[in-house]
């Protein structure tokens, strides 16, 4: 703990609000709120914690905080503080899907259509279905229920859902509005539950026809009766009233929080939610946290009940988001509520194993990584190499690994513009220069480690750019290859030292998989590169061939083998002038 933090901590007020925990670069890393500002944050800095924690407060070098005016007020101002800066310690729900509505439009002619978006168009809207097949069985099914038109602007002429009975063609004959009527009131019936009351009447209009020796009719119905069947009744019913709910089960252990959703809708239990997360605070308050990200913060359907657990404060959940919480003391509905616990308490036990060992392979990895090279914990590093074959086409690629991991949308590649021929250095000086440059003007985060695919050379030449030009002071180390092309030797310091790691460590295979992944990001967007130009310098330089000839040719003969094959008559018989023809022949032969 630093002096500025020490300091600090004696002037937090004992009021509720939020503390936002930033690292050594500024970057806030973690955003919380309190209920008594001075008890919690000063919790961080005393007593002992689990890993997770742990490994927040060793990268606190400072902290802020803001004094609200109760605890509701302090836990809206988290879920806005969280969605604003985005800390990476935070449980951030980046699922921003929304479900599927069954639509009955408003139209004249009426389709039934399923959608994503509701809108204030008179339509009649069911849903949402959690389970997207489910959604689609239960459209299939009422289409072959209900003749509804299917097409978007009726045709001049039937088509062929008339032709198969699931469309009344409204495009050539005229569909009374009572018709229509009767099939969306039965629609509506059916969608809001009513589908065993409906497979009753068909199943009398079935006996009927049959009595009257219908025997096509009343195949039709029971054809009908065997598809409500099939589509509806697979689930089983754990509600009889109907009502839309979600319902929320938690378990915690070893610092980690697991949540279960159980999705009802018109009393099936339909769907589920799964979210895991580590936690730095009191479990019922993050579960808080957890409800406001994941209805205000995500594209979730609000029902109109949720069930909680009894040790969630359901009277602020419910100011927060406007929906009836429910904490259910008995029955059906206290069942439900333990059986999403149960899941999640299998879940979170079932992953334990899972975490640990990737744990192994990422960030402890890391911190070892750091403590061999006696530098912060590498959170954020960022590896370059360059490819080019005999300075042909000359490129470089930076990839990003965070927290042990490859973090894909943060790669970038280079095309060397300032350098002729193959000289590695000044490419590599070209590109760190602009790479970090832009950092240091767009105000983004520096590496916490920077890896040079290379040797002493790759790694001077960085250094010079780093340290001289951009006054910067960031670790830097090489990794050299034998002559397998295998990573052999981590190289670090100055002036320079081989740094011994076991073979068989962790940090090694990290190093490993991050030169592995730089190079091949490196050597495919050479190859994509190279293919390009290839081509185009063969057919570019000819005067006459622009875009539109080229791919004439290539849709002509397929690839630049068959035209080498080509006589100057056969080009010209596909539009080439003389002169054009003539020439390509004589290139293509050079």
């Amino acid at each position: 703990m630093n002096e500025t933090i020490k300091y600090k901590l004696q002037l937090l007020p004992a009021q509720p609000g939020c503390y936002l925990m930033k690292d050594r670069q500024g970057t806030i890393i973690y955003v919380g709120k309190a209920k008594l500002l001075r008890n919690r944050v000063k919790s961080y800095f005393t007593g002992s914690h689990d890993g997770k924690t742990l490994r927040l407060v060793n990268e606190i070098e400072d902290f802020e905080y803001i004094v609200t005016s109760s605890n509701m007020e302090a836990l809206l101002l988290e879920l806005n503080l969280i969605k604003k800066h985005d800390p990476k310690y935070n449980v951030m729900l980046k699922d921003d899907k929304s479900y599927p509505f069954i639509k009955l439009t408003n139209e004249r002619h009426p389709r039934l259509i399923t959608t994503r978006k509701v809108k204030k168009d008179k339509g009649k809207y069911f849903g949402p279905y959690p389970n997207v097949q489910a959604a689609n069985e239960t459209k299939k099914l009422l289409d072959r229920l209900y003749p509804l038109r299917k097409c978007t602007t009726l045709p001049d002429r039937v088509c062929l859902y008339y032709h198969i009975g699931q469309c009344l063609a409204p495009c050539i004959k005229e569909v009374e509005q009572e018709e229509y009527k009767k099939m969306t009131d039965e629609i509506t019936r059916f969608l809001n539950g009513g589908y065993k009351e409906i497979k009753k009447e068909l199943t009398v209009k079935m006996t009927e026809a049959a009595e009257e020796l219908d025997f096509e009719r009343a195949k039709d119905f029971r054809d009908k009766i065997a598809h409500i069947e099939t589509t509806m009744e697979k689930q089983k019913i754990t509600m009889t009233d109907f009502t839309d709910r979600d319902v929320f089960g938690y378990a915690v252990d070893k610092g980690w929080m697991c949540v279960q959703v159980f999705f009802i809708r018109q009393g099936k239990l339909i769907e589920r939610d799964v979210s895991m997360f580590p936690i730095y605070n009191e479990p019922e308050e993050e579960m808080l946290t957890y409800l406001g990200q994941f209805y205000d913060m995500t594209n979730h359907f609000k029902p109109k009940e949720v069930f909680l657990p009894d040790s969630v404060n359901a009277e602020m959940a419910e100011q927060l988001l406007g929906v009836k919480m429910i904490v259910p003391q008995r029955g059906q509905k206290k069942d439900l509520v333990k059986l999403a616990y149960k899941n999640a308490k299998i879940a979170l036990q079932e992953k334990f194993s899972l975490i640990d060992r990737d744990e192994v392979r990422t960030i402890k990895a890391v911190e070892n990584l750091g403590e061999q090279l006696g530098i912060y914990t590498p959170h954020r590093i960022e590896a370059f190499d360059n490819s080019n074959i005999q300075g042909a086409d000359p490129v470089s690629a930076m990839i990003v690994f965070i927290d042990g991991k490859p973090e894909k949308r943060e790669y970038r590649k280079y095309k060397i513009k300032s350098v002729k021929g193959p000289d590695d250095y000044e490419s590599m000086r070209e590109v760190v220069r602009r790479r970090y440059t832009r950092v240091l003007k767009e105000g983004l985060p520096l590496p916490d480690l920077i890896i040079i695919d290379g040797g002493k050379g790759h790694v001077e030449s960085v250094r010079d750019v780093l340290e001289n030009e951009l006054n910067l002071d960031i670790p830097i180390s090489g990794l050299v290859k034998d002559d397998k092309h295998k990573t052999s030797q981590l190289l670090y310091g100055n002036p320079l030292v081989i740094i011994p790691l076991a073979r068989n460590s962790q940090e090694f295979y990290l190093l490993q998989r991050i030169q592995d992944e730089v190079h091949r990001f490196a050597i495919t967007f050479h190859r994509q590169l190279r293919g390009k130009s290839a081509f185009q310098s063969m057919l570019d330089d000819i005067p006459g061939i622009g875009e539109k000839r080229k791919k004439q040719l290539l849709k002509e003969f397929g690839s630049v083998k068959k035209m080498k094959e080509a006589t100057v008559e056969q080009f010209r018989e596909i539009g080439l002038p003389q002169k054009v023809a003539e020439e390509l022949k004589e290139k293509l032969e050079e």
